[in-house]
Formats: C-alpha cells, sequence, structure tokens
C-alpha cells in the first residue's frame, strides 16, 4: 500500500503506510430493514470565484455524479441540507437550482430524494411568525412541483420570532396543513448551528422540547414522515423516538452514535439521514445489506469502526465538518479540487486534515489509495510541509 505523509498539531512530521480499501459489493436490489439517507454536498467549479461571500458557482456535473454516486450504492439523497452548505456559502439561488437539478437527476436515475424546505432566502433579520410561514410555503411549493421529498428544516428565523412552544407549535401546523405529502421534520442542535439554540421551546429544557416535538408530530400525523435529529446525544434520540406514534420514523443525524442507534435495542431502532454517510456510502451500503441478511456481527464489524472517523470529522467546531466531507470527495475522486463554495475547505488547520486521512486510511474508506495518497502527499508539499521518505510528495 502507499505511503502518506503524516503532520501533527505540533509540527512533527512522518509517514506511514495506508491501509487496505474495504471490498463492497453494490446491492443487487433496493435495502430493505432500513431506510437511509446520505446528506450530499456541492462540488464548485474550480474556476469559479468561490470566495466568501459571493454566490455559488456550481460544478453541475460532479455535483450530480456523486449523487449519482451515492445512489448506486442503494443509499437516498438529501440534497440542500446543511451539508450542501445550507446557510454557509449556498445562496438562495443556488439552492433552487440544486433542488431542480436534483430531482431531475433522480427521476432519471431512479433514486430516492428528499431535499431541505428552509426559510433562508429571507434577509437574515427579524420577521413575524407570519412571515416565516409564508417562507417555508414558498420553498416548499419549489421542492413539490420538482416531485422531491421535502425536509422540513430548522428555521433560524423561526428561532428568532418564536418565544414560546407554541410558537413552533403554531408554524409547523400551518405549514404542514399545506404539504402535498407527508415530510421529514428536522431538530438541528446548536453544535451545528448555534443560532438554533432552544429550538422547539425557548422557555423549556431539552426533555421539555423532546415533548413538543412528540406532539407535533402526533397532532399532524398524517402530514409527518418522521424526524431527522441532530443533537449528538444518543439519548435524547432514544427518549424521542420512543415516544413517536406509529409509522413515524427516527432518522439518526447523530454522526458520534450512529452505529448503534441505526442498529437499534431489538424493539427500536433509528433509520439514518447523515452527513457522515456521504463519506461512507460504501460501508453504510454494506452494513445495512449485512442487516437485510440478519447477520448483525457483520453490520457492527463494519459500521463500529467508522465511528472514529466520522467524530473526527464533526469535531468541535461541528458546523465545519462539511470541509471533512470534501476532503475526503476530492481523496476519493468525486471532484477536482479540493475547494468548497464560500471558500469554506480553510475551515480546518493541516493537522486535522492529516489525521483524517489516517483514519480514512484505517477504516477502508479510501476508494482508491494510490490516488488519495497522490493528493495528499502533493497537498502537504503545496504547503511547505517536507515529508520524509514520502515519494512525490
Amino acid at each position: 500500500m502507499p505511503l502518506i505523509g503524516t503532520l501533527a498539531a505540533d509540527g512533527t512530521t512522518g509517514n506511514r503506510e495506508l491501509g487496505d480499501v474495504r471490498q463492497f459489493t453494490r446491492p443487487q436490489s433496493p435495502l430493505r430493514s432500513r431506510v437511509v439517507y446520505a446528506a450530499a454536498h456541492v462540488v464548485p467549479r474550480v474556476a469559479g470565484d468561490n470566495v466568501p461571500g459571493a454566490p455559488a458557482d456550481i460544478d453541475w456535473d460532479a455535483t450530480l455524479a456523486f449523487r449519482r454516486h451515492l445512489w448506486s450504492w442503494g443509499l437516498g439523497v438529501a440534497d440542500a441540507m446543511d451539508t450542501a452548505q445550507r446557510n454557509m456559502g449556498l445562496d438562495p439561488v443556488a439552492v433552487r437550482e440544486l433542488i431542480a437539478r436534483s430531482a431531475a437527476e433522480a427521476a432519471s436515475a431512479g433514486g430516492a430524494l428528499v431535499v431541505g424546505v428552509n426559510t433562508d432566502h429571507l434577509k437574515d433579520e427579524v420577521v413575524s411568525l407570519d412571515e416565516v410561514v409564508a417562507a417555508y410555503l414558498d420553498q416548499l411549493e419549489h421542492a413539490e412541483k420538482h416531485g422531491a421529498g421535502v425536509v422540513l428544516m430548522a428555521s433560524r428565523h423561526l428561532a428568532r420570532a418564536a418565544t414560546s412552544a407554541a410558537d413552533y407549535e403554531r408554524v409547523y401546523r400551518e405549514v404542514l396543513a399545506r404539504a402535498g405529502s407527508p415530510v421529514v421534520l428536522h431538530w438541528l442542535g446548536e453544535a451545528f448551528d448555534p443560532q438554533l439554540a432552544g429550538y422547539f421551546g425557548p422557555e423549556l429544557d431539552v426533555a421539555g422540547r423532546i415533548g413538543v416535538v412528540a406532539r407535533i408530530i402526533t397532532e399532524n400525523a398524517a402530514q409527518v414522515r418522521g424526524i431527522k435529529m441532530s443533537l449528538l446525544d444518543a439519548g435524547h434520540e432514544i427518549s424521542l423516538r420512543a415516544q413517536l406514534p406509529a409509522g413515524a420514523a427516527m432518522f439518526t443525524g447523530d454522526d458520534f452514535h450512529y452505529a448503534g442507534l441505526i442498529a437499534g435495542d431489538g424493539v427500536r431502532h433509528s433509520d439514518a439521514l447523515l452527513g457522515a454517510f456521504a463519506a461512507l456510502g460504501p460501508h453504510a451500503s454494506a452494513a445495512v445489506q449485512a442487516l437485510d441478511a440478519g447477520d448483525t456481527d457483520s453490520y457492527h464489524r463494519i459500521l463500529d469502526p467508522t465511528q472514529a472517523l466520522a467524530r473526527h470529522v464533526f469535531e468541535a467546531p461541528t458546523f465545519h465538518y462539511k470541509t471533512g466531507i470534501a476532503f475526503l470527495a476530492w481523496l476519493n475522486g468525486h471532484q477536482p479540487a479540493f475547494t468548497m463554495v464560500g471558500g469554506l475547505h480553510a475551515a480546518r488547520g493541516l493537522p486535522h486534515l492529516s489525521q483524517l486521512v489516517e483514519l480514512a486510511g484505517t477504516v477502508g474508506a479510501l476508494e482508491d489509495p494510490e490516488l488519495a495518497a497522490h493528493r495528499w502527499n502533493r497537498f502537504l508539499g503545496l504547503h511547505g510541509v517536507a515529508v520524509p521518505t514520502v515519494v512525490g510528495a
């Protein structure tokens, strides 16, 4: 296997051999035992002016090819979510085009797709609850017009406008009443977006807000498919999961604890809607294929080791996890350069990326180790890091 250079936070350099790539098989039929969506990122155009504050200039061919890659493994795609840099570089015009293009690609490929519906086309200001409802409905209409399933994302505008849990219940009741088909709700914790503090009830503790969410889903059961929960606390997810009405799914968004949550406790389990699975599509597919075959031991052998990689990608500040997702996509040949819209490829330092390469190699998440080593070693050299005994660094 190829050698890679390594760089520690104290400046120490070294090298190590990459591990073997995991040889997984694409499914020949749809996955059965769990519903799994990978939240996909967007690939910027290399010649585009994707600097902070500029409109996103997207490489549509590479962006859609990555979605086809995920569909080829039997996974669904969750698009126009925070992994695609909503509220962090992906502007409202680009969001609408992404939804339209992904929906058309999903229809052509026969892939499962849900897309984020939010209020982020409004200016970054305090608006009324009525304006929040209208903004949600505007984006809902766009998604449904293109035939996409919907994830009703947590709204920064609602977090600012709401003064109580009752305000959340009112807004969700009014928006859900207009949905053409059942939607997935979305609870994104403060680690992912500090502006969403106190979501679903600023006057309540987490247990109280869990009760509010359960009540919203129960009272609007015909319009709610389930909820994606991303609080990075397995106990909170298990608590809400136990309170969901029959037919409502829990889609784990917990990138720290997904292996155990998806496996379940023998009574209840979580399905998945995860940014981590954009980087681990083959592993996620193979793990669910093992569950489909009744082989729980193989499921854990495949998925449990990936948690160390995911925890590193999502380490604080967690909202910069998108950098790791794009970095791994580049190492794996899914995009021509390590760049991101908004210039966010600079959001993680070289030692963080160095450890990410090592962890990806350890779990077999580098699809072409020779390519990954070549790209990483040259990247280190470009940044002035002289790594001993690594040819081509």
